[in-house]
């Protein structure tokens, strides 16, 4: 009998709470098979079975418990065997005499309980085979997952049209308890907008020269990179450049001192079923596109999945949130503290623009600064926004710490 300890998430946590457990008391378990999912303050994170056998829980869910504590138990002896069969099986029936025809119950697809249930004629034809109802189907569901729930939701909109005559009226609220990690988010942002004095500053990008680089390289990149180009990294690289001319933007109060780190540790906002997180890319001015996007990969898996860790989300001297994968025109996006800047990139709207004195359709992005003015001035907050905008529109200046090659070139 082994004891599965609850894991520290962080230093500064002393417990957490178990968000939910994948598998019930009495199952067997396999080893590395993740077995539960606990939530602290910070971070979300998985529990893993050491070892395989039988599982005795010990902490049900929604309990908050300390750091180090049981979670449950695993009897090792039972390790390799396979979960007892369940109560209602299928009873065999006497194989039919050749002379004899076989007689099949024809049981009716559809049910009175789940009359708006669509079925495709595939789906329908299987469940015929079977001798299937939707109720048993439905009944034999053993878990919801994210892809069947999604499916309903992408679906709201092909529901039939039912009349105001005949539509139920409902008043009912539902209410959820809040986790430790949506709390500690709440208090988070409140406290933002309370203890600095924050400024958000706009301006649009052209990203013809972006689009156009990613349609002409986008194949090759992938065949030598094993990985997609996306705009991220090429706002990632830009930021980091502008960085260096406004390092007043990578800045951060401590205390009574202001801390201007000489590299750009950027954190990219990442939306997980539990939440935004924002997993920290390192030193992003070393870095080239292609390790950008593989960084931002990895990291963005691991933390949709819950098993990002707390160092992977600490420590970030920037950030770069995208609401323009939502939809959002423009926004005034909130510092991620301690840092003092957080530039909120847009959705791409092809819009009429002076282009040499003539008006062409281009496909523009508001991209919005938001920043502490207590560290930040707007000389620089500006400027850094103006600096990364001259970079996206013209990319090649990435390789020339964000000036004009020609400048360059000339000594100008």
């Amino acid at each position: 009998m082994i004891e599965i300890k609850i894991p520290s998430p962080g230093e500064s946590i002393s417990e957490v709470e178990i968000a939910s457990w994948f598998i019930a008391d009495g199952d067997i378990v396999e080893k590395d098979q993740d077995i539960a999912e606990i939530e602290s303050d910070k971070a979300t994170l998985t529990l893993v079975a050491d070892e395989g056998g039988k599982i005795e829980i010990l902490a049900q869910e929604g309990d908050t418990v300390d750091v180090g504590s049981i979670a449950c138990k695993i009897d090792t002896s039972f390790a390799g065997e396979t979960p007892a069969p369940k109560a209602e099986t299928k009873k065999e029936e006497a194989p039919a005499k050749a002379s004899e025809p076989v007689a099949t119950e024809t049981k009716k697809v559809e049910s009175d309980n789940f009359k708006d249930v669509k079925i495709s004629p595939v789906a329908k034809k299987l469940m015929e085979e079977n001798h299937l109802s939707v109720d048993d189907v439905i009944a034999g569901l053993q878990r919801l997952s994210k892809k069947d729930i999604q499916a309903v939701v992408d679906n709201k909109g092909y529901a039939p049209v039912v009349s105001p005559q005949t539509k139920e009226i409902s008043r009912d609220a539902k209410r959820t308890k809040m986790t430790n990690l949506r709390k500690k988010l709440s208090a988070r942002l409140v406290s933002v907008k309370n203890e600095t004095a924050m400024l958000t500053t706009f301006n649009e990008v052209d990203m013809s020269a972006v689009m156009a680089l990613r349609k002409k390289y986008q194949k090759k990149f992938v065949e030598t990179h094993d990985i997609k180009l996306g705009f991220m990294s090429f706002f990632t690289k830009a930021a980091s450049e502008a960085l260096k001319l406004h390092p007043s933007v990578n800045s951060m109060i401590d205390g009574e001192e202001i801390v201007t780190p000489d590299y750009a540790d950027i954190a990219i906002a990442v939306q997980t079923p539990k939440g935004l997180m924002v997993p920290v890319i390192r030193n992003t001015e070393s870095l080239g596109l292609a390790d950008i996007e593989k960084n931002l990969m990895e990291l963005a898996k691991k933390a949709r999945a819950g098993k990002i860790s707390l160092d992977e989300m600490t420590g970030g001297t920037f950030t770069i949130t995208n609401g323009g994968v939502f939809g959002s025109l423009m926004s005034t996006p909130i510092i991620n503290p301690p840092q003092s800047g957080i530039l909120g990139m847009h959705n791409i709207v092809e819009r009429p623009v002076a282009v040499n004195g003539k008006v062409e359709i281009r496909p523009m992005m508001y991209i919005a600064l938001s920043y502490d003015h207590r560290v930040i001035d707007g000389k620089d907050s500006v400027g850094f926004l103006v600096k990364l905008k001259e970079m996206i529109e013209n990319p090649h200046k990435m390789l020339f710490d964000g000036k004009d090659p020609d400048s360059l070139l000339l000594g100008l």
